[in-house]
């Protein structure tokens, strides 16, 4: 496989039509390598518009443990627009490659992952990759206790919940930006919420994605009769 072709073709057939235009973005994704950031077994789909499983097991599968395509995880960092003097929470480190590209935009960042075997994976790829403004911690970022990190100016939750976590929205600081995935099978929309210098939150849903479940967020009832 040429590799610097199959990137070339990921940025110009996937991500630019769908409406990825931020040159500093697009420029990103030609030096973070992606490939180096995906399981052995799959390197093959690095560059594919697909979800990979970061592990084989079914279970892991089950859970939703994957990589987000291509696509999705670029309009989520274009949408975010994270500047250079911004800290910024991760939920869902996975492999690292949305945190390396965030690391790269930020001034550091602080991303959270459930599996301790990802998180490890996920910090020796982003040492190998050079981005040493990222931490990765084993945490449940359902119920992390961020009082002693936060605010943040922005936080991503790279996957979906059932509705926006109020105790996430509490960790922005007034002007900060919350990304995250919203809603059930088979509608979810990606949901960007701003919080205003007012202390009040101004939500918008610019597009529609399925994303994996992260674990433990709260579920809505469902009344069965």
């Amino acid at each position: 496989m040429n590799l610097e072709q199959a990137r070339f073709n990921m940025i110009e057939q996937q991500i630019r039509p769908w409406d990825v235009l931020d040159a500093h973005v697009l420029d990103l994704l030609s030096v973070v390598r992606r490939e180096d950031f995906v399981p052995p077994a799959h390197r093959a789909l690095a560059f594919a518009d697909l979800e990979i499983p970061l592990k084989d097991d079914e279970a892991s599968i089950a859970r939703g443990q994957v990589m987000l395509a291509p696509r999705v995880e670029a309009r989520m960092l274009q949408d975010l627009n994270v500047q250079k003097h911004e800290k910024v929470l991760e939920i869902g480190t996975g492999s690292g490659f949305m945190a390396a590209l965030l690391g790269h935009r930020a001034q550091r960042v602080l991303s959270l992952e459930i599996d301790a075997a990802l998180a490890a994976t996920a910090q020796a790829n982003l040492q190998r990759a050079g981005v040493m403004n990222v931490e990765v911690r084993v945490a449940d970022g359902a119920q992390a206790n961020l009082a002693a990190d936060g605010p943040f100016d922005v936080i991503l939750l790279s996957g979906s919940v059932a509705q926006l976590p109020e105790a996430l929205l509490e960790q922005l600081k007034p002007g900060g930006r919350l990304m995250a995935v919203v809603g059930d099978e088979p509608m979810m929309r990606a949901t960007l919420v701003r919080r205003a210098e007012g202390q009040g939150w101004v939500s918008t849903q610019p597009w529609d994605i399925v994303a994996p479940r992260l674990l433990h967020f709260p579920e809505p009832v469902r009344f069965h009769f």
